[in-house]
């Protein structure tokens, strides 16, 4: 059987991506202070819900997209372990923090693999011209 392991890539990439765009997209649209005080309530800086929100907008288009994959998932990941310390620990596996594992594990996946070949980053570099000149060469 064929495998195509670069699709599945782009699955995972895309799907962690429109996640956390809408996760994002939410703490604004429901009203960032609401998130604000949450954080406040958990003992963390309320600021920091404005981090959280602008890495899950702007790191959901870039993962979409497949720009700065590894970075972003970096990020991701940061989230997730601080939501998993911080709020999941005490809800339990099932219907607490078996979503945020699944989560992690595919940000680190990402982190390890890169965007993949279906990647604007990959476009990108394979259009630059030092690119293109040492493949002429080989």
């Amino acid at each position: 059987m064929k495998t195509y392991p670069h699709l599945g890539l782009l699955i995972i990439r895309l799907v962690v991506g429109v996640l956390f765009l809408v996760h994002g997209f939410l703490k604004f649209s429901g009203g960032i202070e609401n998130t604000i005080a949450f954080f406040e309530t958990i003992g963390i800086a309320g600021f920091l819900a404005y981090v959280v929100a602008v890495i899950e907008i702007v790191g959901g288009i870039l993962m979409i997209l497949g720009i700065g994959t590894r970075f972003i998932s970096v990020l991701f990941s940061m989230i997730l372990i601080g939501a998993l310390l911080t709020v999941k620990r005490s809800t339990g596996m099932l219907g607490g923090y078996e979503l945020d594992i699944a989560f992690l594990a595919m940000s680190v996946s990402l982190f390890l693999s890169g965007g993949g070949p279906y990647s604007l980053s990959n476009c990108l570099i394979k259009s630059l011209p030092f690119n293109q000149e040492s493949e002429s060469k080989d």
